[in-house]
């Protein structure tokens, strides 16, 4: 099987993921059709474009268990997630759910004012069928995102607020995931062509696909 089967960019850093009768969506946004199909909810930390109220209900229902940084606490109570189904994402944190396994892992900027370290905020490593996905969210170039062994990588390229593209391709050519996929463009930052340029800068061992 492939291992994107199943696995769909959408907008910006929006990823679906649908293995095994689960359904993940990863920082849900400007979602155009309200199926409110989730098992899980990931969103990495509270900018608009990342946690939107409105997105996550769209995608939830009554059974949908939300993951989000413990400074959405307030948002995630407005929109009706109560105990037991809501968890708290901080770096190093692990949940398991049915034989998934998410590992949260530092996101932030090293240089920028944008994602401060100090704010706890996280990617997440999903592990489905033995296959293990890095979805980064807002960084740079980190030691610790340097430190990510996965199969499958998707790296945010647009700049501004994150790595631009040619330290994402940076990154990726470090780790060296299988599959790596360029996100956090051509919506909000960084123009369509910033996810061309970042495939030409990809090591030809890594095979880099673009959603948008």
């Amino acid at each position: 099987m492939d291992k994107l089967d199943g696995i769909y960019v959408m907008k910006h850093s929006s990823i679906r993921i649908s293995r095994n009768d689960v359904i993940i969506y990863i920082d849900p946004f400007q979602i155009d059709i309200a199926n409110h199909d989730a098992d899980l909810v990931l969103c990495t930390h509270p900018h608009y474009d990342h946690f939107s109220s409105q997105d996550i209900k769209a995608v939830s229902n009554s059974s949908t268990i939300l993951v989000a940084t413990p400074d959405c606490i307030d948002e995630v109570e407005k929109i009706g997630f109560k105990d037991g189904s809501f968890e708290q994402a901080y770096p190093g944190a692990i949940f398991s759910y049915k034989d998934i396994i998410i590992q949260c892992v530092p996101a932030y900027n090293k240089y920028k004012e944008f994602h401060p370290k100090e704010k706890n905020w996280v990617g997440y490593v999903i592990t489905i069928d033995g296959t293990v996905y890095y979805i980064a969210g807002d960084t740079d170039k980190t030691k610790e995102a340097g430190n990510v062994k996965c199969d499958v990588a998707f790296l945010p390229v647009g700049g501004t607020y994150t790595m631009n593209y040619a330290e994402a391709a940076s990154l990726a050519n470090k780790i060296k995931p299988k599959i790596v996929v360029p996100t956090h463009y051509g919506l909000i930052v960084g123009n369509y062509d910033e996810g061309i340029k970042f495939s030409k800068l990809i090591d030809k061992e890594i095979e880099c696909r673009l959603f948008f």
